[in-house]
């Protein structure tokens, strides 16, 4: 019974911390009147596009691989784990197909860097301070 029950809360602490993760929003800079839905998104992050949907430069920055927020973006937006992203990103360097989007430490660096040029695209943590930055997704 001892056992049922360990097993039991266990999997409810799997099942809170897999709902524990807030939303996280992607940014632009707000003079970029691109249209943007998932697939767009996904494109873009996974180095299959180098353009935004308006034709513009898509230029994509992360947040580190080991933040929460980066893997929740993987996992709700690109669809992959973590670990399959990073075996992704190994394929595509070694065959010369492509490069990762350049990493930050913050949401904040990514807010800064998304407000100043508008051929960046980024996501963040949603509730960070997003001034200067126009949210074409929130996921």
């Amino acid at each position: 019974m001892k056992s049922f029950l360990g097993c039991v809360a266990i999997a409810a602490g799997m099942l809170l911390n897999t709902f524990s993760h807030g939303e996280i929003m992607v940014v632009v800079h707000p003079s970029n009147a691109a249209l943007f839905d998932k697939s767009a998104i996904q494109r873009i992050f996974l180095g299959k596009t180098r353009a935004f949907p308006g034709g513009e430069e898509a230029l994509p920055i992360s947040l580190r691989e080991t933040s929460v927020a980066s893997a929740d973006f993987t996992r709700s937006v690109l669809a992959k784990t973590p670990k399959q992203l990073k075996s992704y990103w190994a394929k595509m360097v070694f065959t010369g197909k492509g490069t990762p989007p350049k990493q930050m430490d913050s949401s904040k660096q990514i807010i800064d860097l998304v407000s100043n040029n508008p051929n960046f695209i980024g996501f963040v943590k949603a509730g960070t301070d997003n001034g200067g930055v126009k949210v074409v997704g929130r996921f």
